[in-house]
């Protein structure tokens, strides 16, 4: 049994420590004795597909445009491996692109490849701190600084709902999106790093494609916890 984790733009979108949801991924994986390979995709690079868990980060509008013709070219690709049920994890700005579209503040738009129902727009202020949310089986913790507003189109299901903070928009304590195996969230920190259910869940789905008897067994998830009640207890 051998994990493949795919890392989509580390240079041009990898703000807030993103970088180490994917070093949280892999230390999970090694601290189980679990075999993994990754492989980092930059612009221009193919796109594997014998992925298991593919993974984005956030960036600046700038960082969007750099990557989004790229984006646009993987998008068939992308499409046909989250149907598939290839687990995916996007952050902040990646989230953004793995929508419809988002319009910036200049009005501009960014054209995004259509895997999770929603659509973003830049908003008049930034919502920056720390996010508390929660869902049915974790409280997910991170660190939010974004100006867009997104909304999830009818039917579909969010992360979790917010606790503190502000969410996809601060109107509706919504947080992320999860549609099938694709994950998205404004969660930066790296949100992995306080949320071992939430990245366990990313195993746990990974690892049934490929070896649906697998159970994922406990580790000692204690430092984890602490750096989680530390982030909550701090004010926005």
């Amino acid at each position: 049994m051998k994990l493949h984790i795919v890392h989509l733009y580390q240079k041009e979108m990898n703000i807030y420590g993103d970088t180490g949801n994917r070093e949280v991924l892999e230390y999970r994986l090694k601290s189980r004795g679990i075999e993994y390979k990754t492989t980092i995709v930059n612009v221009g690079d193919d796109l594997p597909m014998e992925a298991d868990i593919i993974i984005g980060g956030g960036g600046q509008d700038s960082g969007q445009f750099l990557v989004q013709e790229d984006l646009l070219k993987k998008k068939d690709q992308l499409q046909k491996m989250a149907k598939d049920g290839v687990v995916m994890l996007m952050v902040c700005g990646m989230y953004q692109l793995f929508g419809d579209k988002f319009i910036t503040s200049k009005k501009e738009e960014i054209k995004g490849i259509d895997i999770l129902p929603i659509t973003t727009r830049a908003g008049k202020k930034r919502l920056i701190g720390n996010v508390v949310a929660k869902n049915t089986y974790s409280t997910i913790v991170g660190y939010e600084n974004h100006s867009g507003l997104t909304y999830l189109k009818d039917g579909s299901t969010s992360l979790a709902e917010v606790v503190l903070g502000a969410g996809n928009n601060g109107k509706d304590k919504s947080e992320g999106c999860v549609l099938n195996n694709v994950f998205g969230t404004y969660m930066h920190g790296p949100v992995l790093s306080k949320s071992p259910e939430l990245a366990d869940e990313l195993l746990r789905r990974a690892l049934k494609r490929s070896s649906p008897a697998y159970k994922l067994e406990k580790i000692d998830d204690s430092l984890e916890i602490e750096a989680r009640k530390v982030a909550v207890n701090r004010p926005r």
